[in-house]
């Protein structure tokens, strides 16, 4: 089965082709956190109307770069939920008029669950998987029993942990998107803690990072009072290692609670180096788990997750009518 996926949730423009779930053989994105950077956050009216100037030009590289014509295709999926409304319209109505236009089906997908198919690129999900989704709007453990079989252990009662990283960054007074520079700050600072925040812990799977985002500020407005300065690379690091270690605290116990065979990664916070390193540590200590966290390329938002996960969903479909 070859699958033409399309995101547009927020400000990538995205066109894949994917052949069986696994074989890719289109992968376009076109990004436009240049035009963003301006603002210091994404302008939602100015992302719909670049995803409409773009996203023609998208598709056609798209079917360059398979090789494919419109005739190939068995199979579009493009994502309907969650993200920017103006945004997704777009995607929505380019890929149903493809459909239409040339009498192909189209079936619209969760956009984390995109986020955890993204995995499956790399690995084969070994059952029960547990997903963690880590992403500038959504925090989640998600145990999979089986291919398209979604239960929410728990979630974010607040701040999505990526938006919380990019809050913290802007306090700190670095650019858009700062999420990514608050990361690397604390994976330079080699020496003893300087700061210590607080964070809501609790003994259920659900996450809240208001607090130590509220925490930061704080501290940093406590410093400018005093006329102290503050060490941004240890005051990241502080940040850092507080959420990390609630993160993988959580997705430790529920795999074992849940007697999983693989963890997963998934959104754009899995390209988070101390994260990564923090949960690779942890998980090594498990008998007989297997730990997957996508390329780099597939932690933010494109249109390979979109496809995989829309190939999952058809096969789940056609099983449960036959």
């Amino acid at each position: 089965m070859i699958v033409l996926g399309v995101e547009t949730s927020c400000d990538e423009t995205a066109v894949a082709i994917v052949e069986d779930g696994k074989k890719i053989l289109a992968d376009v994105v076109y990004s436009q956190i240049d035009i963003h950077k301006l603002y210091g956050g994404v302008v939602p009216e100015i992302a719909s109307r670049k995803h409409i100037a773009k996203i023609i030009s998208v598709f056609d590289e798209a079917f360059k770069q398979a090789g494919k014509t419109a005739s190939d295709i068995d199979l579009v999926a493009v994502t309907t939920h969650p993200g920017l409304i103006g945004s997704l319209l777009v995607g929505i109505n380019a890929a149903y008029a493809f459909s239409l236009a040339n009498s192909i089906p189209c079936i619209g997908v969760d956009h984390i669950y995109g986020h955890i198919y993204a995995n499956y690129v790399e690995a084969d999900f070994k059952f029960p998987t547990l997903a963690l989704v880590v992403s500038g709007g959504h925090t989640e453990l998600v145990l999979m029993r089986d291919h398209y079989d979604f239960s929410v252990l728990g979630e974010t009662m607040d701040d999505a942990v990526g938006e919380a990283y990019d809050k913290v960054a802007r306090v700190m007074g670095l650019p858009y998107p700062g999420g990514v520079m608050v990361d690397n700050l604390a994976c330079e600072y080699k020496r003893e803690p300087l700061y210590h925040l607080p964070i809501y812990d609790s003994d259920d799977y659900n996450f809240s990072f208001s607090g130590v985002k509220s925490a930061v500020l704080n501290l940093l407005n406590k410093c400018h009072m005093k006329g102290e300065d503050v060490n941004f690379h240890a005051l990241s690091y502080a940040f850092q290692d507080t959420v990390t270690n609630v993160l993988v605290k959580k997705t430790v116990k529920a795999a074992l609670e849940y007697n999983v065979k693989q963890v997963i990664v998934a959104g754009g916070v899995a390209a988070n180096k101390g994260l990564r390193a923090r949960l690779s540590d942890a998980i090594r200590k498990l008998d007989s788990v297997e730990l997957v966290f996508p390329k780099f390329r597939y932690c933010t938002d494109n249109a390979v997750m979109i496809a995989v996960a829309g190939y999952f969903q058809k096969l789940t479909s056609d099983k449960q009518q036959s």
